[in-house]
Parts: structure tokens; C-alpha cells; sequence
């Protein structure tokens, strides 16, 4: 089965991404932290197989060339997603969306993503992140996100009743490998330990992020 590949992100504005990150980081330098997380993002789902490759953007942020690109709408992010999913439907296309705060992703693992979604008896398949959430969402029917929009979000469960959510509609749900996402500075130095050689984000953190005393010990 085909798929598409979704990045979900708020263009890297001071105040308004990262804020967890406040402090010890000041909002500029928050933003500088986000927008290496992005970029490193967008360049791997660039080098990842894909049939298309879609930013869903709140706030205006330039996708790379070859890229479409699709505002976010509605109240809050469990809406948002709903309609990202449904906005960029293609037919007989399976949807994998992640988002902007796992600069280690690689492309290998998302191509990996993908043939499991493609997989005989799967219909959707959840990354878990170490804070409770989720890092990959995919779908073969972009329209089961609808779910979603009754999963609370941004909660230490927001993986765990995503999937109960999805299997309780009677969709077979594949676990993926957990991920750690970035939201504390020290999110962002094990995190930056995990990205490849040449990343933004590795090369970022110890310029912007104060490091945190448990890293300093």
C-alpha cells in the first residue's frame, strides 16, 4: 500500500513553541531549539519513500521544495489532527504523520513504519513517546482519526487511550519502538546524543539549552 508521509508543525516563533523549554532557555532561544528540530525533521521525511510529503503548518513556515503544504484548523489539537488527516487524504494512501519534536527520527525507521503499515491485518500503527503521548500516528483510512477528537491530549495517557480509542472502533493497531521527544532541556541533550552526525538539533542544544545539573554532575 502507498503512503504518504504528514509533518505536523508551528512555525518557530519566540513564545510560541517550546515553552517547557522556559526556562532555562529564554523564548528566543526556545525557538532557535524548535526550528533545529524542524529542519532536521523535514529533511528526513525529504529522504524517507513517500508518495507525497505534506506540512501541516500552524503559522507560516516554508516547506521544501517538491513539498505540499496545509494549514492546521481547528480548536485544539486533537481537531487539528482530525482534519489533517481528512485535508490531505489521498485514495487507496495509507496516512503517517509525526511531528516536529523527534529530531532523531531517521528515515530507515520511518520506511520501516511504513511496510508495517502496509502489512497484512495492521490498519494502523502508534509510536509511543516516553512521556506518554505519541510520536508516529499512521493510518490506513486517514478518516479512522476521527477518533481523536475524544482523546484528551498533551497527557501522561494520550498513547494509551489513542490506541484504546482506535481498537475500541475495531482497528488492529501495530506498536511502534517508543521515542523520546524533546519538551525539558533534559529532553533536548539525550535527544541531541541520538541524532546523526550533521544534525542542526545536535549542534543547537548545547549552544542554546543550558545544561541541565544532572548533565553538568
Amino acid at each position: 500500500m502507498m503512503t504518504q508521509l504528514l509533518v505536523i508543525a508551528k512555525a518557530p516563533v519566540p513564545g510560541g513553541v517550546k515553552t517547557r523549554l522556559c526556562p532555562p532557555c529564554t523564548p528566543r532561544q526556545a525557538a532557535g531549539v524548535a526550528a533545529a528540530a524542524l529542519a532536521d525533521t523535514l529533511d528526513t521525511v525529504s529522504a524517507a519513500p513517500a508518495v507525497r510529503r505534506t506540512l501541516l503548518r500552524s503559522g507560516q513556515y516554508p516547506a521544501p521544495r517538491g513539498w505540499h503544504t496545509m494549514p492546521q484548523r481547528g480548536a485544539g489539537l486533537g481537531q487539528r489532527l482530525v482534519h489533517g488527516y481528512a485535508d490531505t487524504a489521498l485514495p487507496g494512501t495509507a496516512s503517517l504523520l509525526i511531528g516536529m519534536d523527534t529530531p532523531q527520527v531517521t528515515a530507515a525507521l520511518l520506511a520501516d513504519v511504513a511496510d508495517r503499515l502496509a502489512s497484512d491485518g495492521v490498519e494502523a500503527v502508534l509510536g509511543p513517546a516516553t512521556d506518554g503521548g505519541w510520536w508516529a500516528l499512521g493510518l490506513r483510512d486517514p478518516g479512522h482519526a476521527a477518533v481523536l477528537d475524544t482523546v484528551p491530549m498533551s497527557t501522561a495517557d494520550t498513547g494509551a487511550r489513542t490506541v484504546a480509542a482506535l481498537r475500541a472502533r475495531g482497528i488492529a493497531v501495530d506498536i511502534l519502538p517508543v521515542l523520546r521527544d524533546v519538551d525539558t532541556a533534559d529532553d533536548a541533550y539525550a535527544v541531541a546524543a541520538l541524532c546523526r552526525r550533521n544534525s542542526r538539533f545536535a549542534a543547537a542544544v548545547p549552544r542554546l539549552v543550558p545544561q541541565p545539573v544532572e548533565a553538568v554532575r
